[in-house]
């Protein structure tokens, strides 16, 4: 019976150990996958063109006064035609104008008050009217800006804001930078680790910046990715910026 028992507990000791290693064994892969599928690196890839705008909205107004509201109106559609005429002469015609409403207000003053302070009356009426003008023929609101002091120096009551000039095709420009940024951000990851006898396997995960466009004279090496839009510029530059995960494999 004791020799029995001895060989019992050996055998139920062998089974225990085998056990152990199995399981110690198989553990260990786990772990070795889990660790695998943990490595990653992130990366961010950059993507940039030379694009041009290809229309143009320039806001230009008459603004007047005058004592009451009857000769504040009569007034701006007194000067109103010398405005038409200007931008009828640079060949922007009527087509590409949007008229805004008249619009006359009390004019309000603030004066100085004998014992001190201040208070606001009234004195006149101001009249005003805007023509918001869309073109794509670029040059010739170049060349209306630039010839619009003439008519200010004629003594003509009229504004004129900076022209704006605009990219139509802005979705399309965005989804080409997108792409070429993650063959980029590929690029860079495959530059990081191949020292290191690993490869970039799938992507992980992705995220767009903000898609911003500079003029064409800003820094080329701006780290600002705050989602510009110039205006002021008919030549730019488009960038785009992505943050990509990709696994690493072995």
């Amino acid at each position: 019976m004791e020799k029995q028992s001895t060989t019992a507990m050996a055998i139920l000791g062998i089974t225990l150990a085998l056990g152990m290693s199995s399981a110690a064994f198989i553990l260990g892969v786990q772990a070795k996958k889990a660790v695998s599928s943990q490595q990653s690196i992130t990366v961010k890839g950059l993507a940039e063109k030379a694009i041009a705008a290809d229309r143009a909205e320039w806001t230009v107004s008459v603004s007047v006064n005058a004592p009451d509201f009857a000769q504040a109106l009569a007034k701006l559609r007194g000067e109103r035609p010398a405005l038409e005429k200007f931008l009828l002469d640079h060949a922007l015609d009527k087509s590409g104008w949007q008229e805004g409403n008249e619009f006359v207000e009390p004019h309000m003053e603030d004066i100085q008050l004998p014992q001190g302070g201040t208070k606001t009356v009234q004195n006149g009426f101001d009249a005003h009217q805007d023509i918001v003008i869309n073109t794509q023929d670029l040059d010739k609101i170049v060349a209306a800006n630039k010839d619009f002091l003439g008519l200010q120096a004629e003594g003509h009551p009229v504004n004129a804001d900076s022209p704006l000039y605009l990219v139509s095709n802005l979705e399309d420009i965005k989804m080409s930078l997108i792409s070429s940024a993650t063959e980029n951000a590929r690029k860079r990851a495959s530059e990081f680790t191949k020292q290191d006898g690993v490869h970039v396997g799938v992507m992980r995960s992705a995220s767009q910046g903000s898609f911003y466009i500079l003029s064409a004279s800003a820094n080329a090496e701006t780290d600002d990715y705050g989602g510009i839009y110039d205006k002021t510029t008919i030549n730019k530059t488009a960038k785009v910026v992505v943050t990509i995960v990709y696994n690493i494999e072995q």
